[in-house]
């Protein structure tokens, strides 16, 4: 994870009246891998190069492009996710354009709905892949906005996504942006509601470092060392964060005995139990921040079904 862009990140928030007022505006407060602070540090570092760039793209507007065969708009969803878009407008905060690099709004271009028509795909398209002249280009979007599309998310509901990051997110109709890691974007099926998302940086890859230090690099292992230990683990809990995370913002190892004294080891299989029980606890914990849409009495029950979950995907890796 790039966390090469931290003085920038400080800027803008810092030209927008602080980390909460641009969260107010662009739905989080400024992190290190999203696009405008990794724009700010190309034009700053690389001012030659930024010159020269006549278009920048998301991941998900290029691969539109090579259907479209010319530059594709980037859509409201995935455009969320950049410190650049006012959730609220809809349209580019002028502020937060003018606080990463001059000229950036003519090398972005304009947003659009995630669900727009762009064009007709290219004559290349259906010269060398036989696709149909009629055939339409939709905007595309990024991995999120497009899971809660294809999960057919609905109100109350959550997905977690377990993968190199870990994520959480819901369907939100009032939501309330904060400074303290939650991440709000224009929902992809309704530009009048939004995706509440919560991302942590020490996800698979933390997992994998305590398999490797503690189950010899096998999944087999790490699950039974997993099912050997009880619920609750003894009273013993760890936190794993070998990156800076970001929700909440803290780095290193920590951990506590069932006296919540801190200890510097524990044994394989207490290590891998806290492992997957701080985190798992973590995800839910911090939910209750995307809106309230998960009770305090779900946690117990969501940690349950997500530690089985978890041995299940693990089953199927191995």
């Amino acid at each position: 994870m790039d966390s090469s862009t931290t003085a920038y990140c400080r800027r803008l928030e810092q030209a927008l009246g602080g980390a909460e007022k641009l969260a107010d505006v662009t739905g989080c407060c400024a992190q290190e891998r999203l696009t405008g602070n990794q724009i700010a540090k190309i034009f700053h570092t690389m001012p030659e190069e930024y010159a020269r760039t006549e278009r920048i793209s998301l991941v998900s507007s290029f691969a539109a492009s090579l259907f479209l065969g010319d530059y594709a708009a980037i859509d409201y969803s995935d455009g969320s996710g950049m410190n650049l878009l006012d959730i609220w407008t809809r349209s580019w905060s002028p502020d937060c354009l003018q606080a990463c690099a001059p000229g950036l709004e003519e090398r972005i271009g304009l947003p659009v709905a995630s669900y727009s028509a762009l064009g007709a795909v290219s004559s290349y398209m259906v010269d060398r892949y036989g696709f149909s002249a009629d055939c339409k280009v939709i905007a595309f979007t990024g991995d999120n906005p497009a899971s809660l599309a294809g999960l057919r998310l609905d109100r109350g509901e959550l997905v977690l996504s377990l993968g190199t990051s870990d994520t959480v997110f819901t369907w939100l109709d009032h939501p309330r942006p904060n400074a303290d890691g939650v991440n709000v974007w224009v929902n992809p099926l309704d530009v009048d509601a939004f995706l509440g998302l919560l991302v942590w940086k020490n996800g698979s890859l933390a997992r994998e470092k305590v398999r490797n230090a503690c189950s010899g690099g096998s999944w087999d292992t790490f699950i039974s060392q997993l099912q050997s230990t009880p619920p609750g683990n003894g009273g013993n809990m760890g936190f794993y964060f070998y990156e800076r995370e970001i929700t909440p913002s803290i780095v290193g190892v920590h951990r506590f005995d069932s006296q919540d004294e801190p200890v510097s080891s524990f044994s394989a299989e207490t290590e891998v139990r806290a492992l997957v029980e701080g985190q798992m606890l973590a995800r839910a914990a911090h939910t209750t921040n995307l809106g309230g849409v998960l009770g305090t009495a779900c946690l117990a029950c969501l940690l349950g079904l997500v530690i089985t979950l978890l041995v299940v995907t693990m089953l199927c890796w191995s």
